[in-house]
């Protein structure tokens, strides 16, 4: 059995790592990894591969940045050859980036099985670019792999056929286990002893100048108290840029590869993100995090975890801070499948379905 795993930016690696390294373990499966190079900065992927002991890509697209019309017809352009040369019998598709719903749509159109890994998830807010792909995805995807009890009951309430789904819980946090010891071994001198991590990328934040200033405001207000260390993400850097040199006092660093970025963020006092797979990385970890969002593709860790939506309200946003750095820390469970046995789980399925004489939603 050829599978092919598809990744394109930072997340897609560490979802896809656990499901090749467990793959490995069936005999006469062969994988083929192809590389969009939707993201193409060394420490976005070159960093990211080598961490999680990945193999080099058998073949990279490397679309670079684009619109997202553009990105997305570049990588089905690039990607249907592919297909056509390399002839897989599944194609697995991680998360809800442009590449994503790009390679989906040229296996739909080719009569290729696809499997959505991280399917069901849903924000509800189609104003997101990923909420887009997440639906349109699953529309096209044969076997539907889903992260949480939440995402399986967002497909069965779009009529989906319940053979096409399967709860294999999140596999994000696969590599998060694997990987914690050497994170928590690492000591970057720069960093506090306490503090607040930021990440921020999300348009509604970091494009809107006026509402980024504001946040930014507020930033340099709590660092006063609690010191702000800032990892930039490059689209987040060039609005910085623009804005001035009023927010030098906050520390502010370069994008980090994925072992640093874990362990500044299990040792940091909260967490302030626009980010989903940070909101799901804390819920795991146990740390406090405040997402800067109405909205979250992650419920589950607002309902189970210490996540708090904290939106553009900034006065809740320092409510919520004095409470955690109070010691008034919510109670919080890790969701059910969150166990760092996801890959083993998705592994077996794709096997079991794609070997089975029987007819199936792979067929």
């Amino acid at each position: 059995m050829h599978v092919l795993h598809v990744v394109g930016a930072r997340p897609n690696f560490m979802k896809a790592s656990p499901v090749m390294r467990a793959l490995q373990a069936y005999p006469g499966v062969r994988q083929t990894l192809v590389h969009t190079g939707q993201h193409y900065d060394a420490n976005m992927s070159d960093v990211f591969l080598k961490q999680l002991e990945m193999p080099a890509p058998d073949v990279n697209l490397g679309v670079g940045s684009r619109s997202h019309a553009r990105q997305t017809a570049e990588i089905m352009i690039g990607f249907e050859q592919v297909v056509l040369d390399r002839r897989p019998d599944v194609v697995l598709v991680y998360g809800d980036v442009n590449s994503t719903i790009a390679t989906a749509l040229v296996c739909a159109k080719l009569q290729v099985r696809t499997a959505h890994v991280e399917a069901g998830v849903r924000s509800n807010d189609r104003s997101m670019p990923e909420e887009i792909n997440r639906v349109v995805t699953d529309c096209l995807a044969d076997l539907l792999l889903t992260p949480s009890e939440d995402a399986e009951q967002n497909l069965r309430a779009a009529g989906v056929d319940p053979s096409r789904i399967r709860f294999v819980g999140n596999v994000l946090i696969d590599s998060l286990v694997r990987l914690l010891p050497a994170a928590r071994a690492v000591k970057d001198p720069r960093i506090p002893e306490q503090f607040g991590l930021v990440t921020l990328h999300r348009p509604s934040n970091v494009d809107d100048s006026v509402n980024l200033k504001s946040l930014l405001e507020t930033l340099v207000e709590i660092n006063n108290d609690l010191r702000i260390v800032f990892p930039v993400h490059p689209r987040t850097r060039q609005r910085l840029g623009a804005l001035g040199s009023e927010f030098k006092d906050l520390l502010l660093l370069d994008p980090m590869p994925y072992i640093e970025f874990l362990s500044i963020q299990s040792r940091a006092t909260v967490v302030l993100t626009d980010s989903g797979g940070v909101q799901a990385e804390t819920t795991f970890l146990g740390v406090p995090c405040l997402t800067l969002r109405s909205n979250t593709e992650w419920p589950v860790t607002v309902q189970l975890g210490s996540n708090v939506l904290v939106g553009n309200d900034r006065q809740r946003l320092r409510q919520e801070l004095l409470r955690i750095r109070e010691g008034r820390v919510r109670e919080a469970s890790i969701p059910p499948l969150w166990d760092g046995h996801t890959g083993q789980r998705i592994a077996k399925i794709v096997c079991e379905i794609a070997t089975s004489s029987a007819p199936s939603c792979l067929s």
